[in-house]
């Protein structure tokens, strides 16, 4: 299988691997801040008693969960400048350019995952804390971010971590919109030397121990986290 394989392309093609990488840990990093921040607020109004807040919350987080995320992608891309030229009238005007297109729309479809699990976290705080935080003096706001919060990113912590995992995988979709990620960079090497077994394994082995080591460590942390509720 492995007659005529041909190990110095991988070593060659380093350099530009290494700033496909770059690429797909920096657009995942930004995306997965971006999406925790928007999803804990989605959350919260998604619990909220006010239908103004809930309602749309909601109906944003079903719909976005509905559609895939190449889609999302393409609304960006495409449908930005569109608003962009109705809104200021110029009909030449351009859009956001493909890495914010792609970075606001990664952000804005991973925030409706997270906010179901942000949400589910919350729900996990017992009652009794959000009671004895009021029964401290503390107000929404102050019990929110002070008591309900930072217990209920410990409980999630395992499955944000998971999340982003996939995450992590999803950000080769950006070939759609002309950005070079790692897996781009990697079918670029091949096809322009006709290496596809070297470069595809090798993008493979790569992706594998990256997210194997992930998911290794999120189970490391979550047996930690199961003997420290014991």
């Amino acid at each position: 299988m492995f007659t005529g394989f041909d190990f110095d392309v991988i070593q060659k093609s380093l350099p530009y691997l290494w700033q496909g990488m770059q690429f797909s840990l920096g657009l995942t990093l930004l995306a997965m801040l971006g999406g925790i921040v928007i999803g804990t607020l989605l959350a919260l109004m998604r619990l909220s008693s006010f239908k103004l807040l809930s309602y749309p919350a909601g109906a944003y987080v079903n719909l976005v969960r509905s559609i895939p995320l190449i889609l999302v992608i393409f609304w960006f891309y495409f449908l930005i400048p569109v608003l962009i030229k109705k809104l200021t009238g110029n009909p030449y005007a351009s859009g956001i350019g493909p890495f914010y297109s792609a970075l606001i729309a990664f952000t804005m479809f991973e925030a409706a995952y997270y906010c179901e699990i942000i949400r589910a976290g919350i729900q996990s705080v017992p009652r009794g804390q959000v009671s004895a935080a009021y029964a401290l003096g503390l107000t929404y706001r102050q019990a929110t971010t002070l008591v309900i919060l930072p217990q209920a990113f410990r409980n999630m912590i395992p499955i944000l971590l998971t999340t982003s995992i996939i995450l992590f995988q999803d950000t080769s979709l950006v070939y759609v919109v002309g950005l070079t990620d790692f897996m781009g960079a990697a079918g670029k090497i091949a096809r322009r030397d006709g290496r596809l077994v070297e470069m595809y394994l090798f993008a493979a082995l790569v992706y594998f121990i990256i997210c194997y080591s992930g998911s290794y460590f999120v189970k490391t942390l979550q047996a930690r986290y199961n003997v420290g509720r014991n």
